[in-house]
């Protein structure tokens, strides 16, 4: 007898219908800060790394940037010497379900796309890929939360909500505390991003890799209070939120997560990432799974 889990929306997607067209590379020789300004410009958090003759050798994340900020090393320092290798492939006409199980088993957050095993990448798949192209066909379907064509009753019966999903494990730093102990925090416990909490213990802002690798870029010392660079106000959903908003939220506001609070803002319990909705492996609502919800139904 068949299982739930394989009566998914993305048992029907393939990789390429995913997949983010633009590849973002930088010569392996080039230096940390040029890394960092092309994370900036183009609002990634990883680039390819290549050999001189243009053949894919690695990929340099922000955890890898942070981790030269954290060394010491001088901004001048060539990508080489912090980047991963090799990259993480696979082919477009992958089943998208097989590329987020490779990603989950290997605990990366992308995969480069190629045609070939000796081709250039065409393309890459991360988390925010595969929830965009999920939310595209959600807000289509019948059972959207903002479909008119179901009784409200009925939708919100089969209805996602955030505490379903979150995360509930929140690591929190005060504000005082150091730039170089956030980052031990954010490499121990693999996050992209922690919360700041004040002298009251009081939710007070968010440091992310982000935010790190600026501070890097603009010769901040690693030895300043979080307060210093943190982003605040602390942007949150309640755990009772639909998933289908808190989606939608994150999207248009161009950020991978929102802290969860429970009655009020300042009683913060868990966070919601992309990541967190990518492992669904289905839409925002249980649609998915009990009636097997078929791409072409969508347009």
């Amino acid at each position: 007898m068949a299982t739930l889990t394989k009566k998914t929306i993305l048992s029907h997607l393939s990789v390429k219908e995913a997949m983010r067209r633009q590849v973002i590379w930088i010569p392996k020789e080039e230096n940390i800060a040029k890394t960092i300004n092309l994370f900036i410009k183009y609002k990634v958090n990883a680039l390819l790394t290549t050999s001189r003759d243009n053949k894919p050798v690695g990929v340099v994340s922000k955890t890898d940037v942070m981790g030269a900020y954290y060394a010491g090393l001088p901004l001048e320092s060539p990508v080489e010497g912090i980047m991963s290798s090799p990259p993480l492939f696979c082919k477009p006409d992958e089943s998208l379900e097989v590329a987020l199980d490779r990603m989950k088993s290997r605990g990366i957050y992308r995969l480069y796309v190629r045609e070939r095993e000796d081709g250039e990448a065409v393309g890459i798949l991360a988390y925010p890929d595969i929830v965009g192209l999920l939310y595209r066909y959600c807000h289509g379907c019948e059972y959207s939360h903002f479909s008119r064509k179901k009784p409200a009753e009925t939708k919100r019966q089969i209805q996602y909500r955030v505490k379903d999903v979150m995360t509930t494990n929140v690591k929190s730093f005060r504000d005082n505390e150091t730039l170089m102990q956030i980052m031990e925090g954010l490499s121990v416990y693999r996050f992209g991003a922690v919360l700041i909490k004040d002298q009251n213990s009081y939710p007070a802002g968010v440091v992310s890799k982000t935010d790190l690798i600026l501070a890097y870029k603009h010769g901040i010392s690693a030895d300043i209070p979080a307060k210093l660079i943190m982003s605040s106000p602390v942007k949150s959903c309640d755990e009772e939120d639909l998933l289908e908003e808190a989606i939608r939220k994150m999207i248009f506001s161009e950020v991978h997560r929102l802290f969860v609070h429970r009655d009020t803002h300042q009683k913060i319990v868990g966070v919601f990432s992309l990541s967190d909705a990518a492992r669904l492996k289905s839409g925002s609502c249980r649609a998915c799974v009990s009636s097997r919800i078929k791409v072409d139904d969508h347009s």
